[in-house]
């Protein structure tokens, strides 16, 4: 793979069984955007007779600081480590840096309704794995390094795409010209690919920020995930390796600001009040950040020689964790789909179809349950209220439910 400040130009083309009278290919298969998901797609297709280009705007850096811990953090589910494992990146990351998940506990808002999750009751040693974005990049950066069916062009930025009966052609902002069976949008929930192909968003705003902080703990958090439901929000401890703990605090714009003014120590022990100082006193590493949260439905996730993937098809609400889960889904899938097609084929419509409506009912599932739970606690109407906290405790009693409920997560 060409470094990512030294490529001396493009890949040289495939051989002639791979390429049309008209055109020559630069690539079988462009993938825009190198974060998580294209990068994992990139890795997928490995074992593929598929020449892959990946573009990414940035040069990533990852001589961060090992003391220091990204606030940007993640519950992989057993599927999704399938996958990262099965493309060689998972035995990439540092152990020390991974923190499992034995139970997770959801509070309502009424001081006693609760639901528990424990991994025994599934039969399994975990429910999920919480790892930090930018060691999860960097193994999924290194596992490309060392695909020789893979290059990297970065700093790439695309600023046009035109598409005809046998190739997609994507031109540079630096005027190079790209020609491809296949493009891949893995550009996030802002998507370039998305708009090129004019696929209509249905954009609905929570009318709430994701306000993330690392903490270290007082007391060991024994791999325990927490979750509150308050009627104006939802505070998630999320267990780091070692005695540490990521928030994130979806809320509405008035506490964003508030939580964003305060000094470390002010919004460590309003963090440490908020959960019941269940692991005792907290002290914050690392700055706070906060996002938008939005919940994106797009018209189309394919289009002739287009494909979509992670947020740039789909976004959800972050309170069950599973966004990321839901974009390694669409690599599995699409992947699936084109090792089993030709590669002159790769960018046809009707393959790309049988991509798109797999992941339709297990994105919509997804989103639906994400954006019931969002409605039913931010609400402030006493009859909800008292119906949720209800059912919490009512699905807290029923093992059958809490055991496919923990199986369906994992398998996400």
């Amino acid at each position: 793979m060409a470094g990512a400040t030294d490529f001396p130009g493009l890949a040289a083309p495939r051989g002639s069984r791979y390429t049309r009278p008209m055109h020559t290919y630069d690539a079988d298969l462009i993938i825009v955007g190198g974060g998580l998901v294209g990068a994992a797609l990139a890795a997928s297709l490995a074992q593929t007779p598929l020449s892959v280009l990946l573009l990414e705007g940035r040069v990533p850096q990852f001589d961060f600081d090992p003391a220091s811990w990204d606030a940007r953090v993640y519950a992989i589910s057993r599927a999704s480590r399938r996958l990262l494992t099965g493309i060689g990146a998972w035995q990439r990351m540092n152990p020390a840096r991974l923190q499992a998940v034995s139970t997770m506990c959801i509070f309502g808002d009424d001081a006693r309704s609760r639901l528990e999750f424990a991994a025994p009751e599934a039969g399994v040693d975990e429910l999920a794995v919480i790892l930090e974005n930018r060691e999860l990049q960097r193994a999924l950066w290194q596992t490309v390094a060392e695909l020789p069916n893979v290059t990297v062009l970065a700093p790439a930025t695309p600023a046009a795409l035109a598409v005809d009966a046998d190739a997609a052609t994507v031109t540079l902002a630096d005027g190079r010209v790209l020609c491809t069976r296949l493009v891949v949008g893995a550009d996030g929930a802002q998507s370039w690919v998305r708009t090129q192909i004019g696929s209509e968003v249905a954009a609905h705003s929570y009318d709430q920020w994701g306000v993330v902080a690392n903490f270290e703990c007082d007391k060991p958090h024994l791999g325990v995930a927490h979750q509150w439901f308050f009627d104006d929000g939802v505070l998630a401890w999320l267990p780091l390796a070692g005695s540490r703990m990521s928030m994130v605090w979806s809320c509405g714009d008035a506490q964003r600001q508030h939580l964003l003014a305060l000094e470390p120590a002010a919004l460590a022990e309003c963090v440490a009040a908020a959960g019941g100082r269940r692991l005792g006193a907290l002290r914050q590493i690392g700055a706070t950040a906060a996002f938008p949260l939005q919940l994106n439905r797009v018209s189309r996730t394919v289009a002739a020689r287009v494909a979509l993937i992670g947020d740039a098809a789909h976004t959800v609400h972050p309170l069950a964790g599973q966004g990321v889960n839901l974009g390694f889904g669409d690599v599995a899938e699409l992947a699936r789909v084109l090792s089993a097609e030709l590669p002159a084929r790769c960018g046809d419509y009707l393959v790309l179809r049988r991509y798109e409506r797999a992941r339709r009912e297990p994105v919509a599932l997804m989103r639906t349950a994400c954006d019931g739970l969002q409605k039913l606690f931010n609400n402030k109407n006493p009859l909800l209220k008292t119906l949720r906290n209800v059912g919490l405790g009512l699905t807290d009693q029923q093992a059958w439910l809490k055991h496919r409920l923990i199986r369906h997560a994992m398998d996400a």
